[in-house]
């Protein structure tokens, strides 16, 4: 009988998993519970059982009156003991053998995070996806899922566990599709160099489902760290967008000097130069004018993932933007500000030098630029009435013309009439 026990709980314990002493102190304690339910059974005792012989005896101490264990140690295993044995065996041992195998579960994911794992997709619906780890499921909540990807059931997925969490019914193991992790894992399982620790990737910023930016630097002087990641014809690189379903990936050398690793963060944008400011951590970078548009990118995604990527806040400007802010910061301009008149209600100009105010919408400028305006709105209003003056003598004189030209066509209507007779 005790060899078939042996046996059994042998065999039971290479079917799930479990060492064979696991199982062996589980059954313990649980034939101690049984011990002390039965009547007359003393509080402080114990149950061991011989791993060769499968001999089961309780030995127990007797307890004071403030509950300190007094004497020594005396066996008081029960004449029927191994019938509740077998009974509390087949209760409680199922509980403990699952108890065990979600710690031992947890315990072989506990340390994975950040870890990239492959599962089958089993269950799909609005608010995640469960993916078969075989032993275990892990739970890819919506919000970790790239927007538009439709999750087949029964096909492989590749995932990044971003958290592992101990519950009563076992360990549950959340992973992402999202994370810029799963990024820098998969060019480790399709790049040696990466996995080695020659070429490192040392920034990534992605906007999952369009676009992924990532610098790569190399260890090692003779080995290209982007033609390491892109691989012969983009061999590489194309394993990693067909695991993204597409998703496009920029991979650029990363640089030390902060104007050259945003200058090239900026790729495929040509760039001409890029001024850094260290106070406001700001970066701006001037761009010919056709190259504008491709440095902002598709809704400016092209500058917000460089600006992630590098740390720095990118402000892009063209050509001529830089050269219309230059003329007009060299232009001179007047000084005052503009005031509400209390009695208008409207805003006037206050200038610096106590010129004369003037309203809204009007020129604001010195003293002096007010008087030669004003010399010339006088010399314009002189010439406009001298023009005014000059259309009114021609029109009196074309008026005088048309009342003389009537009188000489009556006088010599009467000559006419007299050679006819």
């Amino acid at each position: 009988m005790n060899s078939e026990m042996m046996e059994a709980l042998q065999a039971l314990a290479v079917d799930r998993g479990i060492s064979p002493e696991a199982l062996f102190a589980a059954l313990a304690d649980a034939l101690e519970s049984a011990y002390k339910r039965m009547p007359g059974a003393e509080e402080f005792s114990w149950v061991t059982i011989d791993s060769e012989t499968m001999e089961i005896r309780v030995f127990a101490q007797k307890l004071d009156e403030e509950g300190e264990v007094i004497g020594e140690e005396f066996e008081v295993t029960p004449d029927n003991f191994g019938r509740i044995a077998a009974t509390t065996a087949r209760q409680v041992m199922g509980q403990r053998i699952r108890e065990a195998e979600r710690d031992l579960k947890y315990e072989e994911y506990a340390g994975r995070e950040g870890d990239i794992v492959t599962g089958l997709i089993q269950q799909t619906d609005a608010r995640y996806t469960l993916l078969d780890l075989g032993r275990v499921e892990a739970l890819l909540p919506q919000a970790e899922q790239v927007p538009f990807e439709r999750p087949e059931a029964n096909t492989r997925l590749k995932a990044y566990i971003v958290e592992v969490r101990k519950t009563s019914k076992g360990p549950q193991i959340v992973v992402s599709r999202t994370h810029p992790g799963l990024i820098k894992r998969l060019f480790e399982l399709e790049v040696p160099e990466i996995a080695d620790g020659v070429v490192e990737i040392r920034s990534c910023a992605r906007e999952p489902g369009h676009r992924t930016k990532i610098a790569v630097g190399s260890n090692d002087p003779q080995v290209d760290p982007v033609g390491a990641c892109v691989g012969a014809r983009g061999a590489r690189v194309r394993m990693v967008v067909n695991e993204l379903r597409g998703e496009k990936i920029d991979i650029v050398p990363f640089s030390e000097d902060p104007a050259d690793f945003v200058m090239k963060a900026l790729s495929p944008a040509k760039v001409n130069e890029v001024l850094i400011d260290e106070e406001t951590g700001t970066a701006t970078v001037i761009v010919p004018d056709y190259q504008l548009s491709l440095a902002i990118g598709k809704e400016g995604q092209n500058a917000r993932l460089a600006a992630r990527m590098t740390g720095w806040r990118v402000d892009i400007k063209s050509e001529t933007q830089v050269a219309e802010e230059a003329a007009f910061a060299a232009t001179d301009w007047a000084e005052g500000e503009w005031v509400l008149d209390e009695e208008t209600g409207e805003n006037v100009w206050k200038a610096a030098d106590g010129g004369q105010d003037v309203l809204a919408g009007d020129y604001g400028g010195s003293a002096e630029e007010e008087e030669s305006a004003e010399a010339e709105t006088e010399a314009e209003t002189e010439l406009e009435t001298e023009a005014e003056v000059e259309t009114e003598a021609e029109v009196a004189s074309e008026a005088s013309d048309e009342e003389v030209a009537p009188e000489a066509s009556t006088e010599e209507a009467p000559a006419e009439e007299t050679e006819e007779q």
